[in-house]
């Protein structure tokens, strides 16, 4: 199957707003007013989590209707650790970015035991493109316009 690229542009707003336009969908990140921001909108590490959840949703999905399995719901957790001294400029040996990232599945499936469950949570993980990114990594390249 051939390559799909899918794009998303943005541009600096007042303070720390970003506004990102992702298809035909406009996404505002911004920092909370803790940060400097004027707390407009989730900031980039925790729309970067909440990938996760709503890969898993939309491919959960994806997989029960292959399967033709009953999923009444799924509902998600999903933390993550940081250690922000890295991003503010300060010198250290943590990484800038997560250290670690943790998921919690509830799937609400009366049909299926918990070993099923397992099974399916471990396709979707498998089928995930935004886990199998943090899990692999991907070359990013960076150049000046």
């Amino acid at each position: 199957m051939a390559l799909k690229t899918i794009k998303a542009s943005g541009h600096m707003q007042a303070g720390m707003t970003i506004d990102i336009q992702c298809g035909s969908h406009h996404v505002i990140m911004d920092q909370p007013k803790t940060a400097g921001g004027a707390d407009l909108g989730a900031s980039p590490l925790e729309v970067m989590i909440a990938t996760v959840a709503g890969c898993f949703g939309s491919i959960g999905r994806i997989v029960a209707h292959q399967q033709k399995l009953a999923i009444n719901a799924m509902t998600f957790e999903v933390e993550a650790d940081y250690d922000p001294s890295g991003l503010l400029g300060r010198e250290t040996d943590a990484r800038v970015g997560f250290q670690e990232i943790r998921l919690k599945v509830d799937i609400d499936a009366p049909e299926l035991d918990q070993a099923r469950k397992q099974a399916f949570l471990e396709e979707v993980e498998r089928r995930c493109p935004v886990m199998e990114t943090l899990l692999n990594g991907t070359k990013v390249s960076t150049a000046l316009a």
